[in-house]
């Protein structure tokens, strides 16, 4: 039996035109895409928790599929990020989980980017908000595309559950000019310039 017991999962799309500077031609496109699954550790310890992260691979790979999708292509995507909210009855570390498992999954359907995917996670209730914290997919010192997404759903985590997410954008932020590396620049040889 597997451990992974979905019970919904959730996609948003938002387009951002603008931040009251010029109006984009092209928005740029932010997508989220979360899963609210059983923790089949709620209310007790384990000590191997191998074998689930193992198993959260596949979900990732689901879950990177559909925002892949959403934005129209891996080629359109620039950003990625991920994070975790436990219930009550879990801890910490089964959010940690997702460290592995989500991000080897954005990296198989995103071609092997280079970059850190950067990663959030917190214990919370239903309806708890965590911003998934973005970087660009080759280079971890383009500062352009430290951004974030807001992953949410009203009615998880409920106690027992864990909610894993995914984040995945088709740019920096839309009004980016604080310098540093850009992205047309990008070498990126060894993740971080």
């Amino acid at each position: 039996m597997s451990l992974v017991d979905i019970r919904k999962t959730h996609l948003a799309v938002e387009e951002i035109f603008h931040e009251r500077g010029p109006r984009a031609a092209q928005p740029l496109v932010v997508a989220t895409a979360l899963a609210i699954i059983r923790n089949p550790y709620a209310g007790r310890h384990e000590a191997d928790l191998m074998g689930f992260m193992a198993e959260l691979r596949a979900l990732g790979t689901q879950l990177s599929t559909r925002l892949v999708e959403a934005l129209g292509g891996a080629d359109r995507v620039q950003a990625y990020g991920k994070g975790a909210i436990v219930g009550e009855d879990g801890e910490l570390e089964h959010g940690a989980l997702w460290h592995e498992a989500g991000g080897w999954a954005m990296r198989e359907v995103l071609g092997q980017p280079k970059a850190i995917v950067p990663a959030a996670k917190t214990i919370g209730h239903m309806g708890t908000r965590l911003m998934i914290p973005l970087g660009h997919t080759q280079a971890a010192y383009v500062r352009s595309h430290f951004g974030t997404a807001e992953m949410t759903v009203w009615d998880g985590p409920r106690r027992d559950e864990i909610a894993f997410g995914l984040a995945m954008a088709t740019g920096g932020r839309i009004h980016a000019r604080i310098g540093g590396l850009a992205a047309a620049d990008v070498k990126g040889l060894d993740g971080l310039r």
